[in-house]
């Protein structure tokens, strides 16, 4: 049987395609590996490793501990870093535990704990490639500063301990315990770090007060070479930051915090409970009030003045006498930016000045307006829930006032900034950053 040339010529065809299509897919087979499977694979990886390489120099971890009176709080802050430009802050963690590091004085060895612990948040923060790149730091206050000197040695000597062992940068020095013009100039870093004073850029800095409850701090930036001059040599420190040199101005008055200042014009002394059944009586009180008050573990019995001399009147001359000559007035402070903090910010709330989250603006003269008010409700028998806010208003504003605020000296209060916590433990993160950059010690 003969076959039609037509159809011979078509099978022809079908056998041809099959065979090419065959050789195609097995010469495909042969070359993948070669080259689109290992060089897509070398790809990935290349990528991958690119990664981590910009994880690594765009990014610098500061490890910071702040060993407060009360408990022991870790910040983790993620800063990303271009070049030629001011750091950026990209994160912060923060997780805090009691008791104070000052707690375990008397049994130093149970403080390592709640530094493991503290430890392990920030190992499940920080990339572990970067680890020995994170400075870690701790910087004590109030409660080691209270502390007999070897107390407050030993147990430093036991974070040092602890640090060296964390695989985290760690210089001996980056353990100390704080004064309060450090702290000072931290807070005065962090505030104008997140405002952009610090960037090389046209914003200007700003000033900083703190009212804490043993001492209150005030720092500012200097610009006249005369008065520099004219100022103690403690009160004034000089630093580099990104590259530009700041002079600043930072002083702490010790024992002018409103706790300590409110029992100095109650008439009591630091640390020294009253013998026996003795009062403390003072015209800053309510005529009828009688309680008691802890302060630094002492509790004291307080009560009022029998009526007489207007309330306010009688307690702004107590406020005077107790803080005549101790603080010194510094021309041009009037004339700067100045933000608030701690009890400045808590009494404003409590007179309605401002919101308690949103913080605001208050004038120096809505403190002294504020006093008067409250001063003269408690003659009238009223806010028997805040004995003391009489006394506190007329200090606040007495305070400013002997600062060289005059009444119409604006305040802007806050406790966070482009939603940062304003607390000294960026700015102290940033300087000890810097220095090991620089000096290779914190």
């Amino acid at each position: 049987m003969r076959f039609p040339k037509l159809a011979f010529f078509f099978l022809f065809v079908v056998c041809l395609v099959v065979y090419l299509t065959y050789v195609k897919r097995h010469y495909d087979d042969l070359k993948l590996p070669v080259s689109d499977q290992l060089p897509q694979h070398r790809m990935d990886t290349h990528k991958q490793s690119t990664s981590a390489e910009v994880v690594s120099e765009n990014f610098q971890y500061g490890i910071m501990f702040d060993a407060g009176s009360t408990g022991t709080r870790i910040h983790i802050f993620k800063f990303q870093v271009e070049p030629n430009e001011a750091p950026k802050l990209a994160h912060e963690t923060f997780k805090a535990i009691k008791p104070g590091l000052s707690a375990y004085a008397d049994d130093p060895e149970k403080c390592k704990e709640g530094l493991l612990e503290l430890l392990n948040v920030a190992k499940e923060t920080v990339p572990e490639t970067l680890w020995n790149s994170s400075p870690v730091m701790l910087r004590a206050t109030a409660g080691l500063r209270l502390l007999p000197g070897e107390k407050a040695t030993i147990l430093l000597d036991k974070v040092r301990e602890v640090f060296s062992d964390s695989l985290f940068l760690y210089r001996p020095d980056s353990v100390s315990i704080m004064d309060g013009t450090d702290e000072g100039m931290s807070a005065w870093i962090t505030i104008n770090f997140l405002l952009g004073g610090l960037h090389g850029t046209e914003t200007p800095t700003v000033g900083m007060l703190d009212l804490g409850g043993g001492s209150t701090q005030i720092t500012f930036a200097l610009q006249e070479e005369k008065t520099i001059q004219t100022l103690p040599i403690d009160y004034v420190t000089s630093f580099q930051m990104f590259n530009i040199s700041h002079t600043i101005y930072s002083h702490s008055y010790l024992g002018l915090g409103l706790m300590s200042a409110r029992l100095a014009v109650l008439g009591g002394i630091e640390a020294q409970p009253l013998a026996g059944p003795q009062e403390l009586v003072s015209p800053c009180l309510a005529p009828d009030y009688s309680g008691q008050w802890e302060h630094a573990e002492v509790l004291y019995t307080v009560k009022g003045q029998k009526a007489g001399e207007p309330i306010y009147e009688s307690c702004l001359t107590k406020v005077e006498k107790m803080i005549y000559k101790h603080v010194r007035k510094i021309e041009g402070v009037k004339d700067m930016d100045f933000y608030a903090f701690s009890y400045y910010y808590d009494k404003a709330v409590d007179l309605g000045l401002v919101d308690e989250d949103t913080g605001g603006t208050v004038r120096v003269s809505d403190y002294i307006e504020g006093a008067k008010k409250v001063c003269n409700n408690m003659s009238a028998g009223g806010i028997k829930e805040s004995p003391f806010l009489c006394l506190d208003l007329t200090y606040i504003s007495v305070l400013l006032q002997e600062l060289d605020f005059p009444p119409d000296k604006e305040l802007k209060l806050a406790r966070q900034i482009n939603n940062v916590e304003t607390s000294w433990a960026l700015g102290a993160t940033f300087h000890c950053i810097e220095s090991l950059h620089k000096h290779g010690t914190c």
